[in-house]
């Protein structure tokens, strides 16, 4: 008989410090996003803080779960610099539950490696279900919104300028014309919907280009891959940035191997991040039209890409896959409201046409209609076995 594992009653801090280890060891090995390791290292290490980095892991117990989740959600969010930006002190809902699930993974983590004898989650209260509705930069934009900023972003952008010397005029530069990589990108975004970092990270390598179809090979979440095939209008997007553009920004960094792979680079000849993304969609989004203008995020293209594709007739286990989602209820979240939408409903109602009928023929209606029924019952011999 095999003795149980005896217990490590490791502190807090020690605890952290070897789970943080591990995360990053799987941040290498690709299983998790640099992204997410960095999250659960923040939230992670806040926890430490708030229940004691002395204390023994052990000894923490479901209610000092709860009340350092108490005190994480009435602790000011540090990711805003300047409060003013904040709709509200304290943090959101959704923080707090990613705030949770992160620290549920270390304390799963600790019971496997046995250091704590059991998991205090579990007696810990549930997570708070979230009331709060999208912000608006987040949601979904209507096909005809979608359609503006497609255009929007082919038009050239003004590029930064430079002042001529003595003449106090601005001079436009030409090196810095990026409509082609814009254009490229919104429609990606759109089409597709992949998420920015997916977009920021991908090489040309990960582009499969043929005569006849053209695939790009998606590393998300997790390392997990999927290959998603674009539209010839996209595909055709895609050369034209490919032969056009690229070269010369690849051309200004030949020393850099990054740069090299990344598809998509700045004016510099880097690979764009996350905040290039963001911002060269913030300046698509001011040219477009004013009825359409709105703010957008990348997030809120792919919204748009789930909730214009299932309003078209598209099975959400399609969607669920082009997005990268292991469960469709994750896609049912990007599913927003299309505007219009219930009022279309209301009026293909079958009933709806009744109403605008005379009051005599639609009071002889249901009369018709009923001995239609009757007449219509199949005899109850026919029906065998079925019949109640």
């Amino acid at each position: 008989m095999v003795a149980p594992p005896r217990l490590n009653r490791l502190t807090v801090a020690a605890a952290a410090d070897r789970y943080l280890a591990s995360v990053q060891v799987e941040s290498v090995r690709g299983v998790l996003s640099p992204a997410t390791a960095r999250s659960y290292e923040r939230d992670v290490r806040e926890f430490a803080a708030l229940v004691g980095d002395d204390r023994v892991l052990d000894d923490v117990t479901g209610e000092d779960v709860d009340d350092a989740l108490v005190r994480y959600q009435a602790s000011p969010d540090g990711r805003y610099s300047d409060p003013g930006r904040k709709g509200a002190p304290g943090r959101s809902v959704a923080t707090v539950n990613r705030f949770r699930q992160s620290v549920s993974r270390f304390f799963a983590h600790a019971a496997r490696q046995c250091w704590v004898q059991a998991d205090p989650m579990q007696w810990a209260a549930p997570p708070a279900r979230s009331r709060d509705r999208l912000r608006v930069e987040r949601t979904a934009l209507s096909a005809s919104a979608a359609g503006a900023l497609l255009q929007a972003s082919a038009v050239p952008d003004r590029p930064a300028t430079a002042t001529a010397a003595g003449t106090g005029t601005r001079a436009a530069r030409s090196d810095q014309a990026l409509a082609l990589r814009d254009r490229l990108v919104v429609a990606l975004l759109l089409v597709l919907g992949p998420r920015v970092s997916e977009l920021a990270r991908a090489d040309v390598a990960d582009f499969t280009r043929e005569p006849e179809e053209t695939r790009w090979r998606i590393v998300g979440k997790g390392g997990s891959i999927r290959t998603v095939a674009l539209s010839a209008p996209l595909a055709a997007a895609l050369e034209e940035y490919l032969h056009e553009l690229r070269p010369r920004l690849a051309a200004r960094r030949a020393d850099d191997p990054d740069a090299q792979r990344a598809l998509l680079l700045t004016w510099r000849g880097r690979r764009v991040d996350t905040q290039t993304v963001r911002a060269l969609l913030a300046r698509a989004v001011e040219r477009m039209p004013a009825p359409y203008r709105r703010p957008a995020t990348p997030h809120a293209l792919r919204h748009t890409t789930a909730t214009l594709l299932v309003a078209e007739g598209w099975d959400v286990k399609v969607v669920a896959e082009l997005l990268g989602h292991r469960s469709i209820a994750t896609t049912g979240v990007y599913l927003d409201r299309i505007e219009g939408e219930l009022a279309a409903a209301i009026r293909s109602h079958p009933l709806s046409a009744g109403l605008a009928a005379p009051a005599s023929t639609a009071a002889e209606a249901p009369i018709a209609a009923a001995a239609g029924d009757i007449t219509d019952v199949p005899d109850s011999s026919a029906r065998g076995a079925d019949a109640p």
